[in-house]
């Protein structure tokens, strides 16, 4: 007993502790003092039998008694999941490194680097561990997936890349050369390299925008343009691959940026076009994914698709065919159709095109051509729980809590109490044309228009706060933290800053799209977007954003939704694909 309490003096007196250094620097507590001392075993008298290793204790003990800063440096190496979940259950002070938002900080910008701006948005209570746990999630999925999803083998991909920045010399031919880069892609090789997106800052000046560029900006890239567009025309033309696919016809390029860019013809049946393609194929996953294709149910496009119930288990589709249908994702090698969602009586869930869904709850809403809301009750099976006619087509929907928001052709945005027999809480008139998407929180609505406008609404005022001129309409918008994103027509990304209501413009990033934004998932750490141009990206939000990975499909892509590291993508025919990790 006597060398315990000689141990233990030594130790509270700085003696004990290698190289003499003072423990008075670490932030623990006498409280938490206490209990790292009782975590240490008596030490054994000479007598007693030596143990052949150290005990686990002794080793927990030796390392809580390291100065803090050599403390938190070891962390900085571990996962973040791990010092999130794992850490805190192991004791007090190791819980404790994970409230370092300095520690938290430099881990992100190791994993994006420091060229790039991050977050995009405000920083004031920004969620840093959320953030870099997806980060490092999303890399873990998705690094490298460029060579799982494109048709040319590595060398290739090297060769095209090399092309691409003028290093090959003339006359060199690509074999096999039919996954060569579009005319038109985002020059984010010129300034920031491969996996990164070209920023171009805008300010707003008496409602109209203005970019800002220094002349060396604007030279570097208006030069990496040429050369691209210069090496891709070239390649396009030897190969003979323009935009027109045989299979369809001459009018397919019109048609993928007129009729799936949210068509105006509305309630007509008729008008619901079977394109007969070859079959599409999903892109092969990379190895800590697993694609799923949802077995074929739908008669027509599918507009929408939608994940639910937080773990991404039960996915709901929309459709062309005027139907909506819920998905088991967990049944089955490939899912399980649950129901066909309808009243009784009724051959189809809607009497036009399904455009939009949404999700609050137990509560599922399915907007369409035919100028009505349909509410779901999950919990019932998908039974019918309520029917809200709008007035006109909805092209998007959003739920808040029991409060429905539904962005119509007639220019408004309608707000429905969705347990009250008479829905109708307020229309406003915020646009001059279309309401083509929609993002809120439980007090602002921010809405985008084919007029090329984005407004705030404040719900709880009722009036509307500001609106911004942009150069082409938002088509998808998401909304998270104090950043709102969107992308518009010509395939550019959008980012705004929102802070009690006061809607900023940031930044616009190219980040490879070629045409209308039909989806986008904004998160912490994580940003997916799908276009018209068929193909699905992932990102890391930064400004200019990281692209991880481009998903190509044989089709337009008309949606996508995200919950849990699990992905969901409507492609250009009747079929679903599910992205999710391996089990």
């Amino acid at each position: 007993m006597s060398e315990v309490r000689v141990n233990q003096h030594e130790t509270e007196s700085g003696k004990g502790v290698p190289g003499g250094l003072d423990q008075r620097k670490s932030p623990c507590t006498d409280r938490s003092n206490m209990e790292l001392q009782g975590l240490s075993p008596p030490v054994s008298s000479p007598s007693a039998v030596p143990s052949p290793s150290p005990s686990a204790s002794a080793e927990s003990s030796d390392l809580l008694l390291l100065p803090w800063e050599i403390l938190t440096h070891i962390a900085s190496y571990l996962p973040a999941h791990c010092l999130i979940n794992v850490l805190p259950k192991v004791c007090r002070t190791l819980s404790t490194v994970g409230e370092d938002t300095t520690a938290w900080q430099l881990r992100a910008q190791r994993l994006i680097g420091s060229r790039v701006r991050f977050p995009v948005g405000p920083r004031d209570d920004f969620d840093w561990p959320t953030s870099c746990l997806e980060m490092e999630q999303l890399i873990t999925f998705w690094a490298g997936e460029v060579q799982h999803v494109g048709k040319q083998s590595e060398e290739e991909m090297d060769l095209v890349r090399l092309e691409e920045r003028g290093q090959v010399a003339e006359g060199h031919e690509n074999e096999g050369g039919e996954g060569l880069a579009r005319v038109g892609v985002a020059a984010q090789e010129v300034a920031y390299g491969a996996d990164e997106g070209i920023e171009v800052v805008m300010e707003v000046e008496n409602d109209e925008i203005q970019p800002v560029l220094d002349v060396d900006q604007v030279e570097q890239l208006r030069e990496g343009l040429e050369g691209r567009l210069e090496v891709d025309a070239a390649a396009l033309i030897e190969d003979g691959r323009m935009e027109l696919n045989a299979d369809v016809g001459p009018d397919a390029a019109q048609h993928d940026q007129n009729d799936f860019a949210y068509p105006r013809h509305l309630n007509d049946r008729g008008r619901v076009e079977m394109v007969q393609d070859q079959p599409s194929r999903s892109p092969s996953p990379p190895p800590a994914l697993e694609c799923i294709t949802l077995p074929s149910s739908h008669i027509a496009l599918v507009n929408s698709v939608l994940l639910l119930g937080g773990k991404g288990a039960v996915c709901a589709t929309g459709s062309r065919d005027y139907d909506v249908k819920l998905w088991d994702l967990e049944e089955g090698s490939n899912g399980t159709l649950l129901h066909t969602l309808g009243r009784k009586g009724d051959f189809t869930s809607h009497q036009g095109w399904v455009w939009c869904l949404a999700s609050e709850g137990p509560l599922l809403a399915s907007g369409s051509f035919d100028s009505t809301v349909r509410l779901w009750d999950l919990q019932a099976g998908g039974t019918n729980r309520g029917l809200i006619r709008t007035g006109s087509a909805v092209l998007c929907l959003s739920c808040q809590n029991d409060v429905l928001l539904a962005g119509t052709f007639n220019k408004r945005i309608n707000m429905y109490d969705t347990r009250a027999a008479e829905p109708l809480i307020k229309s406003v008139h915020l646009h001059g044309n279309a309401v083509m998407c929609l993002a809120a929180d439980d007090t602002y609505i921010v809405s985008g228009s084919e007029d090329c406008t984005v407004a705030v609404y404040d719900c709880r005022a009722m009036k509307a706060l500001k609106k911004i001129k942009l150069s082409s309409y938002l088509s998808s918008m998401s909304y998270s933290g104090y950043e709102v994103w969107a992308g518009d027509k010509k395939g550019m990304l959008h980012s705004f800053s929102m802070q009690t209501g006061t809607l900023k413009l940031l930044s616009r990033f190219d980040v490879g799209h070629t045409a209308l934004v039909t989806g986008i998932h904004k998160s912490a750490g994580c940003l997916y977007t799908c276009s018209t141009d068929k193909t699905v990206k992932i990102h890391i939000p930064s400004g200019p954003p990281r692209t991880l990975c481009t998903l190509c499909h044989a089709g337009v892509v008309h949606g996508l939704s995200v919950e849990a590291g699990i992905v969901a993508v409507s492609t250009g025919d009747e079929t679903v694909n599910i992205w999710r990790p391996r089990k």
